[in-house]
């Protein structure tokens, strides 16, 4: 089943896609994924329309979002599930990093896995104090030693 903010989301980045770029993207990311070829702006200001027409959604339900756009192997909707959590960061919990190892286990391209680290996890891990830091530290340095990540 696809939420409404799902469907909106894929509709429009199809949309704003161009066979040009998702050919050049798929040549230089490469990674086994679609390409919609849309672009960066493109991916961010669906996002923020998207947030605009469902204020309403839940911690929970962006989540569950994020995760929705993810199970697709298309780069713009896994983008946009980078985005998503980005604005999410706030809100987000130390329960949340087993959704963010999901995503980092599955992501499969540098290009995905480098802003989800640099602009979601590290900026929680930074967020979260006594017991949920020193939990999260712990995975972060566990997905680190895997190879899942850069060394923070």
């Amino acid at each position: 089943m696809t939420t409404p903010a799902a469907e909106f989301i894929d509709r429009t980045l199809q949309a704003e896609g161009s066979e040009e770029r998702a050919i050049a993207d798929a040549a230089r990311i490469a990674g086994g994924l679609r390409f919609y070829g849309a672009s960066m702006g493109a991916v961010r200001g669906t996002v923020r329309d998207a947030r605009r027409r469902h204020p309403e959604l839940s911690h929970d339900e962006v989540t569950a979002l994020a995760s929705e756009l993810w199970a697709e192997p298309v780069y713009e909707r896994r983008l946009a599930a980078v985005v998503l959590l980005q604005g999410q960061v706030p809100t987000l919990l130390v329960s949340d990093f087993t959704r963010l190892e999901q995503l980092l286990r599955s992501a499969g391209v540098r290009d995905l896995v480098d802003p989800l680290v640099a602009d979601v996890v590290h900026p929680l891990l930074d967020r979260l104090e006594g017991a949920d830091a020193a939990r999260a530290r712990r995975i972060v340095d566990r997905w680190a030693s895997e190879g899942l990540m850069r060394e923070s």
